[in-house]
């Protein structure tokens, strides 16, 4: 449930996919069409692709042109429309091209920028961040031009972003970290791309009232394995917070 946000949205549902990784192992065009048709059959709202749509240096893998993952991801399909951001592999390749890519497929690409859209005869907001690591977030450029008392749903690859959220995101929505890929019973994932460790390596998150969901993704990324982290498809229902009842009056 999330702090003021509207009962008229109440019930909207989104798919969250994230590091596609086009290519890496076990990620090839059939592998693509099955998300893509588990996905539609879900019904979903809104559909939000939270980057990494290709792969670099993965053992055992071998490279999707964004062209090939953006036509297979193209057949997505959501009332709301589908919703994406880019991330580090995506800069790191070629990120214009795959922007490219990705709304030849009517697939709208957000970088520090806001889409609104509406649902249930009540407005939101779309907020997409572009990649934190090379320093291209840019919160503030993003929120230009949504109202600041809007509900909006922020959109970025690197959970890193999270401390820097302003109160009046409802709920932030993040990949990248893969749940680390690789989780050991007790101790978790060894490993986690990010700057706070197991902080934000998958599931919600809640701090200060805010909310964020890191999916765990669907591909891999360096080493071709998963181990105690599953790949998903992620499908949130958000709800708003019941009234409060308060005390009630005092029957002694």
């Amino acid at each position: 449930m999330l702090n003021d946000w509207p009962r008229a949205l109440s019930g909207l549902r989104i798919a969250a996919i994230a590091d596609v990784h086009g290519g890496a192992p076990w990620i090839d065009a059939a592998a693509l069409d099955r998300l893509v048709d588990t996905t539609n059959r879900q019904r979903p709202d809104l559909v939000v692709l939270l980057g990494d749509f290709v792969i670099h240096h993965v053992l055992g893998g071998r490279f999707m042109p964004p062209e090939i993952v953006a036509g297979h991801l193209g057949r997505l399909r959501a009332p709301l429309g589908v919703v994406a951001v880019l991330g580090n592999h995506d800069h790191g390749f070629d990120a214009p091209r795959v922007r490219r890519a990705l709304e030849d497929r009517s697939i709208r690409v957000l970088q520090n920028q806001s889409l609104e859209r509406e649902w249930g005869g009540r407005r939101l907001w779309l907020v997409g961040i572009d990649d934190v690591w090379l320093n291209r977030a840019d919160i503030p450029a993003a929120l230009r031009g949504v109202p600041s008392d809007a509900p909006a749903i922020l959109l970025v690859h690197n959970p890193d972003v999270f401390p820097n959220v302003p109160p009046r995101i409802a709920l932030t929505l993040a990949g990248h970290t893969h749940g680390g890929q690789v989780s050991l019973p007790i101790l978790g994932p060894p490993v986690v791309p990010s700057l706070y460790g197991q902080r934000y390596a998958a599931g919600h998150v809640v701090e200060g009232g805010r909310h964020l969901f890191v999916t765990t993704g669907v591909g891999t990324s360096i080493l071709p394995l998963r181990l105690g982290v599953t790949p998903e498809i992620a499908l949130l229902s958000l709800e708003s917070e019941p009234p409060s009842l308060g005390a009630g009056p005092d029957r002694r």
